[in-house]
């Protein structure tokens, strides 16, 4: 017997999950296209947009190790409520802020909500649709790929419009609206809680912490998904200056070449979670991406006057590992508890060395006066990845293996 209908029984917690998604990424980047506009405003400084440009993977990682002792004690849909409840003050919060340290409070509170979802939200893929965690995967991926460039193209004309108050604080009506499919989750769950529980053992009470760090396959998948943000960060922040610098071309170029690098999350976000799913060997994933760090890091040091493009495309289609890491925590967990620990585990790993991408890019350029130590060492992050592609495409869960080694429940 085939898969059930996508919809059947389910319309609420898909809405929910792409309405979830849609808000993962807006206060990071609806706050940077209107930087100058509020620096005039409410004085933010030089030292200030450092500070909020290091908040979201410091607190993605933060919330990361913290979101999975949360879910113990209060199940997903009330974390996801709690997560969806402080992206919306964060927004409010920040969009009434007189001055630098509101805006901060407002901005961390946001992304303490978003360092949550980011947690549980492969968790209640797997909950809700173990039988299409490919598309519900691929579906949620692009959604949040779009909420990446979508609220920069907003942010200004509507601060242009209505003040950067207002540009700020209409995201969190996009935060109200996925409160609603998950309250009435939460209503039916609870209604049918005895009869879940005697029917399916999963949604048994937690039975203790999966201790996802003493298996391989969770640092090979750690290893997969903090190569995808290191490089991403740090490209992020200092692409345009690198081909602006190396490439000789224009800073407005430099945007264009940011947008493309950006723009590869897409097809990425697409594709990859349903080639997954169907994949025998999930490595030459991991292989690929690899090649297309490499190829597109010699083209930037080698030829970066020539089909700047090309290598801009290249190396924008290496965090394919994004996507790749999101449906390997459902596909190599058997329990929501496993995924519940194994998304936060890799996303603290992932987004703390997230947040060191773009300083020590920085550093090296500053001590060296070059791009080309940055760049090699982003190449090198890239090359090494290979080696995490050959354990994460074992198929096998982190239960099993955990069971393997003797190591049970905390």
């Amino acid at each position: 017997m085939g898969p059930r209908p996508l919809w059947r029984g389910r319309v609420l917690a898909l809405v929910g999950i792409v309405l979830v998604a849609a808000n993962l990424r807006t206060a990071v980047t609806s706050l940077s296209p209107i930087f100058a506009e509020i620096d005039g405003d409410i004085g933010v400084g030089s030292v200030g947009l450092g500070l909020l440009g290091m908040l979201p993977p410091l607190c993605f990682a933060l919330f990361g190790v913290f979101t999975p002792r949360l879910v113990r004690r209060l199940h997903l849909e009330p974390v996801l409520l709690i997560a969806l409840g402080s992206i919306v003050v964060g927004h409010l919060v920040r969009s009434l802020a007189p001055h630098f340290a509101v805006l901060a409070i407002g901005s961390a509170l946001c992304f303490a909500g978003i360092g949550i979802g980011n947690v549980v939200l492969p968790p209640l893929v797997k909950k809700y649709f173990p039988d299409r965690v490919g598309l519900v995967t691929s579906l949620y991926a692009t959604v949040l790929s779009v909420s990446t460039f979508l609220p920069p193209l907003v942010a200004v004309p509507v601060a242009e419009a209505a003040g950067w108050h207002v540009s700020l604080g209409v995201w969190s009506i996009v935060a109200m609206l996925a409160v609603v499919p998950w309250i009435g989750l939460i209503v039916r769950e609870r209604r049918d809680a005895r009869a879940e529980a005697a029917t399916d053992p999963e949604i048994e009470e937690s039975r203790g912490r999966v201790l996802v760090h003493r298996s391989p396959i969770a640092w090979a998948i750690a290893a997969v998904f903090a190569t995808s943000s290191l490089n991403a960060y740090a490209m992020f922040t200092w692409l345009p200056t690198i081909v602006t610098d190396v490439a000789g071309v224009t800073p407005a170029q430099g945007g264009l070449l940011l947008s493309l690098f950006s723009a590869m999350g897409v097809p990425a976000s697409l594709i990859v979670p349903m080639l997954v799913a169907r994949l025998r060997n999930v490595a030459v994933l991991v292989y690929v991406a690899s090649a297309c760090f490499v190829l597109g890091y010699l083209g930037l040091l080698l030829w970066p006057a020539t089909l700047t493009w090309l290598w801009v495309l290249l190396a924008g289609l290496g965090p394919l590992l994004f996507p790749l890491a999101l449906v390997l925590i459902n596909l190599r967990t058997a329990s929501h508890d496993g995924a519940v620990a194994l998304s936060g585990f890799v996303q603290s790993v992932g987004y703390t060395l997230g947040a060191l991408g773009p300083l020590v890019v920085s550093l090296l350029h500053a001590v060296t006066g070059s791009w080309t130590v940055p760049l090699v060492l982003l190449l090198a992050t890239g090359a090494l990845c290979a080696v995490a592609g050959r354990i994460t495409g074992r198929p096998t869960t982190i239960e099993a293996d955990l069971a393997a080694r003797g190591h049970g429940r905390a």
